[in-house]
């Protein structure tokens, strides 16, 4: 089963301790990178994020988010006394000896009074466990997702190796009628020489030359290997873990092939061929890169 290395998976927790929020996005890539925005305290955490990633995705970019956030309570600010009393004697140091104190709500806006404490939390790797959980639903999602584009992924290049195959057909049956069509224009131009300067040509002559031709124009082997690697490009595809890599092989392979085969016939008709094959095998190309 073919997988996609674009797909998108979030999941999310929330309950009277905290809220939880994953979000896995992956794009295209030879080798499996990632990079994680993680709330703290939990920075520690991204090894263990890594890890569970892999057991998942074997290449690609990964971008991962996870936020950790905890219900405000009181323990969590404090006034800063000595800062507000220096803003009480300052204002007071300024105004008229009959002129009310200040107003201590105005003071508590002013920088520095109200302090947000950063409460000390037990060992981030205690809450593993937890937000594991999460992580791992939301690369369930992702891999949901990219199964399914992986699926018309599958069927798209099912389709263009059959169109591959099509095209095969055609130049195979081509090639013995290059042999052939050669061998009947030589004989006319020996012919018309013949009857124009009067020359003799040994019939042995004209059949070496034919034979030449056909050695040299001979593409049963390229053709032989061509539906091989067709073949394993098929199996490739019904293989039970997605191999993108192995896919990029053989169509390299076939490629070569489909080279070979435009360089040695000599025919129009088998060069119209190839150049079709051609940009089948580009259009492959260009669907494998996003196959895990």
């Amino acid at each position: 089963m073919l997988l996609s290395m674009t797909g998108f998976g979030e999941a999310r927790l929330q309950d009277e301790r905290w809220s939880v929020e994953v979000e896995v996005r992956t794009v295209n890539n030879r080798h499996l990178k990632m990079s994680a925005r993680i709330s703290e305290p939990y920075g520690s955490l991204e090894p263990d994020l890594e890890r569970l990633v892999r057991e998942t995705i074997r290449r690609g970019t990964v971008q991962m988010t996870l936020r950790v956030e905890r219900p405000r309570r009181a323990g969590d600010y404090r006034l800063n006394l000595e800062v507000l009393a220096s803003y009480r004697d300052q204002l007071r140091h300024l105004q008229e000896p009959s002129a009310p104190p200040p107003d201590l709500a105005s003071l508590l806006a002013l920088p520095g009074v109200v302090e947000e404490r950063k409460v000390a939390t037990d060992d981030p790797h205690d809450d593993w466990p937890a937000l594991a959980a999460v992580v791992s639903e939301a690369l369930a999602k992702l891999q949901a997702t990219r199964a399914e584009e992986g699926r018309a992924m599958a069927a798209e290049l099912l389709l263009l190796g059959k169109e591959i195959a099509t095209q095969l057909g055609r130049i195979s049956e081509r090639g013995p009628e290059v042999v052939a069509s050669y061998q009947a224009r030589l004989v006319e131009r020996l012919q018309a020489l013949v009857q124009e300067q009067g020359v003799t040509v040994e019939p042995k002559d004209v059949i070496r030359e034919v034979a030449i031709l056909a050695e040299r124009a001979d593409i049963a082997e390229e053709i032989v290997r061509l539906r091989a690697h067709l073949a394993q490009y098929v199996d490739v595809i019904h293989e039970p873990e997605s191999s993108g890599r192995k896919l990029e092989f053989v169509v390299q392979e076939m490629g070569r092939e489909v080279n070979t085969i435009g360089s040695k016939a000599n025919d129009v008709e088998i060069c119209r061929g190839v150049v079709e094959t051609k940009g089948l095998l580009e259009k492959v190309r260009e669907l494998i890169q996003n196959v895990e």
